[in-house]
């Protein structure tokens, strides 16, 4: 007969491979899309597009719940240039460092 400290173990056990199992089924995978444009356009986003995609973010975000063609993310894009452009983009609605300086007056 098993004892209850080796079955609670063992349920421990089974529990966290399965909640490692999940993180790792949410982890970012590679970008098929890099450095490809969409049907139509030249070049892939860049940094000046991320930026402006940044700052209309929250604008895109809700047009984005009601329809599947506005995504809030361009996956056709330069990498790490566009993803700079859209984290700053970003920054610059929602106050960056600046905005808790203010808070904090």
């Amino acid at each position: 007969m098993t004892s209850r400290p080796a079955v609670r173990r063992a349920a421990a056990a089974v529990l966290a491979v399965v909640v490692l199992a999940v993180v790792a089924a949410c982890a970012a995978g590679p970008n098929p899309g890099l450095d490809t444009a969409p049907p139509g356009a030249e070049d892939p986003a860049g940094f000046w597009f991320g930026l402006w995609q940044g700052m209309i973010l929250p604008v895109t975000f809700v047009v984005s719940l009601f329809t599947d063609t506005v995504s809030i993310y361009e996956v056709h894009n330069s990498g790490n240039w566009y993803d700079f452009g859209y984290v700053l983009g970003i920054s610059f609605v929602f106050g960056g460092p600046f905005g808790a300086s203010r808070a904090r007056r």
